[in-house]
């Protein structure tokens, strides 16, 4: 008959003097025969009183000085733990995530809480006391083997109790503290993070834009936002807490090694999860703060824009039916738009002011961007411009309304243009010359020409079709800008002497 064997660790009166238990394998003679029939079915933490006949006990002969013959015994036995040489890990999950993408395997390093006790559940032990996990590599002999055993299959955020006997613990002697020999140990494990050294990031895409003309390459310059957090969902940073997106040049080095490979092929306005094991951010050191040793991030990010350096301006065009004319340098030009960012973010629109936006084309008075795009438009045409930040408002954008290194979208209708002068002119003829134009101006024959001869006359001849200023300029302040130019000694007044055309003179002045 095949006898089941238990090894019982119970306390006996004297043992209490002693500070020791009584270990012992019951059903082996090891015990007096009552004894051994009494401790069975003894639960851990059970107390009995026991009473054993002589019989059962040491009989007639009794037991030295200490027990005498035909002696009743009583026992005040406490059961403190039990343990079978068939015994193996028990495992009980008390709670699993809803999602478990990935459970431990052999070799995995993981990250990992816990409360240890002995079986009548004495705390020997708890990483929580100590406000740090315990980090170790799993089924290469760096643990117990129990614990070896017991952390295999578990997912992230999975809750267990580990259960193992003395001979997957620390066997006959303990850990020589805490842990007495033959001790079955019992661990409450809370797993927040795992991962293996081989582990390259991994990208899940959580949304697409509808659109995606271009993706992100290495060199390009990316503005995004993100919430990071550690696998077990503790929050770390945002850069949403601080109103502000990050802005980087990615596949260069500039962010820790998986979120450079993580921002790789993404589209403007993508959204996704990229979760990077330890030796592609921070390492066994982490941060030294938030991020600890040997964490894997999460990043849900989200991307707002991005562009190259040597990106220019991306034009699409819908041209009207007819298109006579079309606008280049020194034209003025009336236009409407609406400007966003590449997110959709609103910057500003002439609905908002109830009018033309005007400008000469070429001269400075709008982003470089704007410029490019609106050369070559024709009235009645729509474009749509997307601006990057080196044609646009650059590194510093303008503060409040366009961030740092933003990509700009403008639509644009051209409502009306002017046909600018030839480039270096404020003013021409549109007919012959008169031979007599100092004359003419000299209004008052003192063989002097003041401002007010000069302006009236210019204005005149505009009036009269004869000659035209520069559109989209203050008429008086170039009419002035020509009259001292005519002023060759600057003393206020214009003579014959001082009077010359401009294909009189060299071509680097602005002269009649």
């Amino acid at each position: 008959e095949l006898v089941i064997i238990y090894n019982i660790i119970y306390a006996f009166i004297k043992t209490y003097d002693r500070g020791t238990t009584y270990n012992v394998f019951v059903g082996r003679k090891q015990l007096i025969a009552g004894m051994d029939k009494a401790l069975v079915d003894m639960c851990v933490n059970e107390r009995w009183m026991i009473k054993i006949p002589p019989q059962l006990a040491y009989g007639k002969d009794g037991y030295g000085d200490i027990i005498p013959p035909d002696s009743i015994l009583h026992f005040d036995v406490l059961m403190l733990d039990i343990w079978n040489t068939e015994d193996k890990v028990q495992i009980k999950t008390y709670h699993k995530p809803e999602s478990c993408v990935r459970t431990v395997q052999v070799s995995d390093y993981v990250r990992y809480h816990y409360n240890g006790t002995l079986l009548n559940g004495t705390l020997f032990d708890s990483s929580h006391t100590r406000l740090r996990t315990y980090d170790t590599y799993v089924g290469i002999g760096w643990l117990i083997a129990g614990m070896d055993q017991g952390l295999l299959g578990m997912c992230v955020g999975e809750k267990r109790i580990v259960t193992m006997p003395p001979f997957l613990g620390y066997g006959e002697n303990g850990d020589g503290s805490d842990i007495p020999g033959q001790a079955s140990l019992v661990f409450d494990v809370i797993l927040l993070d795992l991962h293996n050294p081989k582990d390259e990031i991994t990208v899940e895409v959580q949304s697409l834009p509808d659109h995606c003309p271009r993706k992100s390459e290495v060199g390009d310059f990316m503005r995004y936002h993100y919430n990071g957090s550690l696998l077990d969902g503790t929050f770390f940073d945002s850069s949403y807490s601080r109103n502000r997106t990050y802005d980087t040049y990615i596949g260069k080095g500039y962010v820790i090694a998986g979120m450079d490979q993580g921002l790789l092929g993404v589209c403007v306005g993508e959204r996704r999860r990229i979760v990077i094991p330890p030796h592609l951010a921070y390492g066994e050191e982490g941060t030294g703060t938030k991020i600890p040793g040997s964490a894997v991030l999460v990043f849900d990010v989200h991307i707002i824009d991005f562009h190259n350096p040597s990106d220019i301006v991306e034009i699409t065009s819908v041209k009207p039916e007819k298109c006579i004319y079309n606008a280049k340098r020194g034209d003025f030009v009336k236009y409407h738009y609406n400007a966003t960012l590449m997110d959709g973010t609103y910057i500003g629109s002439t609905q908002t002011f109830g009018k033309t936006y005007d400008v000469v084309l070429g001269a400075g008075q709008v982003v470089i961007g704007m410029e490019q795009g609106l050369i070559g438009m024709c009235v009645g045409e729509k474009r749509r411009l997307v601006i990057p930040p080196h044609l646009g408002y650059g590194e510093r954008g303008v503060d409040g309304e366009v961030p740092g290194s933003a990509v700009l979208v403008f639509d644009v209708v051209l409502v009306d243009l002017e046909e600018g002068l030839p480039e270096g002119y404020m003013f021409v003829w549109n007919s012959d010359v008169s031979p007599n134009l100092f004359s003419e101006m000299d209004k008052n024959k003192d063989a002097q020409v003041d401002t007010t001869e000069f302006s009236d006359y210019i204005l005149q001849q505009v009036k009269e079709g004869k000659g035209r200023l520069a559109p989209g300029f203050d008429p008086q302040r170039i009419i002035q800008n020509m009259y001292d130019n005519q002023d060759r000694n600057k003393d206020g007044q214009i003579t014959e002497d001082e009077f010359k055309l401009k294909a009189d003179e060299a071509a680097s002045h602005d002269e009649l």
